[in-house]
């Protein structure tokens, strides 16, 4: 086709994500070009994306990418990359779980790695935070299936369990468990828990912002004066985070919690971070559930947990719950130790082609900026 670049890609949903699924070797090395043509391909800056293939919504403006992984003892690499609906920004300072979900499966069908009969495990590298995770898959015959009973709380349908198993999340974005040294914080006058245990979080209590933490999602974006609120704290302890000036950052995400109302540990509204999630992110989950068994944070006091190890976290969001299993440590400073997160979630592949660039922006074969895109 005249005047367009063709690269190869795989649209597959994630847990509750979507987005496109590509191998590193078919998008530009240079990340200002790679990101220049992830913008292109998703239709961002653009509300409605029209022009991409973006769905206008942070769950479903995401790209992820894979190849095989240089380190010892590791299968793949895999980079996230959140695409900015309505400004020309790619944020890889995040990890995804949810896209996660079907890294492996992709990377099989790719032959990247080999499948083996009945189960195969698949350890990744989650290059936006260099920590590990081990991924199991259903390959009955050696083959990826997609097709089981497994079901998951904001995706219609089953599909064939992803298990998933984080290593060692601890800090990963932000350089330990809490960042600012403290289980809580003051801000605006609202207390507040800043945690990093996979992803960069900020957990508040809903009633301490004017709010119930049961309402809509609709009801919550609608809600300005309560967003702006909100903003206003997340820009002020960025800094206090490690994070560095998070004015165009898609972190930390900002979590209302309120008591479970349908029989889980607790009860969330978490916002990405200016709209309010559909339910709750993979590693935003596992942040959430480890402020649960933390004495003194916004989250332990309201939290309900049976005794016993390991210790099983159903985090209710507004379409229905998450539930994380931690695997917890001797406390070390009165800090629970989180030795491993597990969690399930489903995949299923859903195009198979090419996406087309403007060649343009990139022809393709040279690597470097065209001089029209300059």
């Amino acid at each position: 086709m005249t005047g367009q670049t063709r690269i190869p890609c795989v649209i597959q949903r994630g847990g509750t994500s979507k987005g496109p699924y590509f191998l590193a070797s078919d998008l530009p090395a240079d990340p200002e070009l790679r990101d220049r043509v992830l913008l292109s391909i998703m239709g961002s800056p653009d509300v409605r994306q029209i022009d991409g293939l973006g769905g206008a919504d942070p769950l479903t403006s995401k790209v992820a990418i894979v190849s095989k992984s240089a380190i010892d003892g590791v299968d793949l690499d895999y980079l996230f990359c959140q695409v900015r609906v309505d400004q020309p920004a790619v944020d890889v300072t995040p990890n995804c779980g949810n896209m996660l979900a079907g890294v492996a499966p992709f990377a099989l069908e790719h032959g990247l790695i080999p499948a083996v009969e009945g189960r195969t495990t698949v350890r990744v590298h989650m290059v936006n935070s260099n920590n590990l995770c081990d991924v199991h898959i259903q390959t009955p015959g050696g083959v990826v299936t997609y097709d089981g009973d497994a079901r998951i709380d904001g995706s219609p349908g089953t599909s064939a369990p992803v298990l998933i198993d984080f290593l060692d999340t601890a800090g990963s974005a932000c350089g330990s468990l809490l960042p600012t040294g403290n289980v809580v914080d003051i801000v605006d006058g609202v207390e507040i828990t800043c945690i990093d245990n996979g992803m960069p979080v900020v957990i508040l209590r809903a009633s301490d912002v004017g709010a119930t933490g049961y309402e809509t999602r609709d009801e919550l974006n609608a809600a300005d004066d309560l967003k702006k609120r909100i903003e206003s704290i997340r820009l002020q302890i960025g800094e206090a985070m490690n994070l560095g000036d998070v004015t165009e950052k898609v972190v930390p995400k900002m979590c209302l919690v309120s008591p479970p109302a349908k029989g889980g540990t607790i009860n969330t509204r978490c916002f990405i971070p200016h709209v309010c999630h559909a339910s709750i992110g993979v590693l935003a989950a596992v942040t959430v559930g480890t402020a649960c068994v933390l004495p003194g944070s916004t989250a332990y006091d309201m939290a309900e947990i049976a005794e016993g190890e390991p210790k099983m976290i159903s985090v209710e969001h507004p379409s229905g719950e998450f539930s994380v299993e931690l695997e917890t440590g001797e406390p070390v400073d009165g800090i629970p130790q989180i030795k491993r997160a597990a969690l399930l979630r489903t995949t299923r592949r859903l195009m198979e082609g090419n996406a087309l660039v403007p060649a343009a922006i990139w022809d393709g074969a040279t690597g470097l900026l065209s001089e029209a895109a300059e």
